[in-house]
């Protein structure tokens, strides 16, 4: 059975809304055991999965990163629906997350991490407020 058929588009929105505010909330505790590389991977998860969020809307998956980073920018972003500002938060997130994983001598500042951190939070409470606006929206 495909995930849409069970659930709503609205379930589906909110359902990786709520899996970017788990990773939000564990990339604040993480920080605090210094362990950055790993806050880091999370806050830049919970920007991917409030794209993926807001893209259920228009009923776009893709199993590569690059693919709901692309949509989101175009559909999102060049749009106007969405400040430009947060390409860049996507790009910088996106980069120090592959550094982070991959690169055995990448070394982060907890203060990177805390903005990224702070990226993060700003970018999903825009995604929420925009579905939060959309549906209220689509209900009137």
């Amino acid at each position: 059975m495909n995930l849409v058929d069970k659930y709503s588009i609205k379930d589906l929105a909110y359902l990786r809304i709520e899996q970017a505010r788990e990773c939000l909330h564990s990339a604040e505790a993480i920080i605090n055991i210094n362990h950055y590389k790993d806050a880091a991977n999370r806050s830049y998860y919970c920007i991917f999965h409030s794209m993926r969020a807001l893209l259920a809307l228009d009923g776009f998956d893709s199993k590569k990163h690059s693919g709901i980073i692309s949509e989101f920018r175009k559909s999102y972003i060049k749009t106007g629906k969405f400040s430009a500002k947060f390409s860049d938060t996507i790009r910088d997130a996106f980069e120090i997350r592959i550094d982070s994983d991959y690169h055995d001598f990448y070394v982060i500042s907890k203060e990177e991490v805390q903005q990224q951190i702070d990226n993060a939070k700003e970018f999903l409470e825009a995604i929420q407020e925009y579905l939060d606006k959309f549906w209220k929206d689509t209900t009137t």
